[in-house]
């Protein structure tokens, strides 16, 4: 069992591009690298199509694209890594191009943090929210960690 400070919680950390972003620990699943994908006519463009995940067709969406950066995870639209989220019944996975790692975050810095969703685009906001409200509000649970914050983390994993 890992211990934790009281008033922290634990997020894995992921880079899309320059950005370095905390998704709650408590919905993830697992990482990967990515899988082959189907596309699926229709969808908005940040839902890239559908991988088989552990046998369960998941829907791959480019977190680049949710949050506004320019051409999307990685500049050659391609994935490096997958992350499966899980709410309810249902999963998702997130395209990224990194995953960064496993960090507690204390709960006074995560309240000066902007929020994950804070750059996105109405549009994609409307439509993930039509596609999938709890896949929203995990995302919205989520937050950007400003160059400082990130190298204050990075600073003390490796005095730990």
């Amino acid at each position: 069992m890992i211990l934790r400070a009281a008033g922290t919680k634990r997020n894995l950390l992921v880079r899309v591009q320059s950005r370095v972003c905390a998704v709650p620990l408590m919905h993830v699943v697992e990482t990967m690298r990515p899988l082959p994908l189907e596309p699926i006519a229709g969808m908005p463009a940040f839902v890239r199509g559908v991988s088989l995940i552990r046998g369960v067709p998941t829907p791959v969406v480019d977190l680049g694209l949710v949050l506004g950066v320019l051409g999307g995870v990685a500049l050659n639209g391609a994935a490096e890594r997958l992350v499966t989220l899980r709410f309810g019944n249902r999963q998702v996975a997130l395209s990224v191009d990194a995953v960064l790692g496993v960090r507690d975050l204390d709960l006074s810095t995560i309240q000066e943090l902007p929020p994950l969703l804070s750059g996105a685009p109405q549009n994609i906001i409307d439509a993930m929210g039509m596609l999938d409200d709890e896949m929203l509000m995990v995302l919205r649970a989520g937050w950007e960690l400003p160059d400082e914050v990130w190298q204050a983390l990075s600073a003390q994993e490796s005095v730990s």
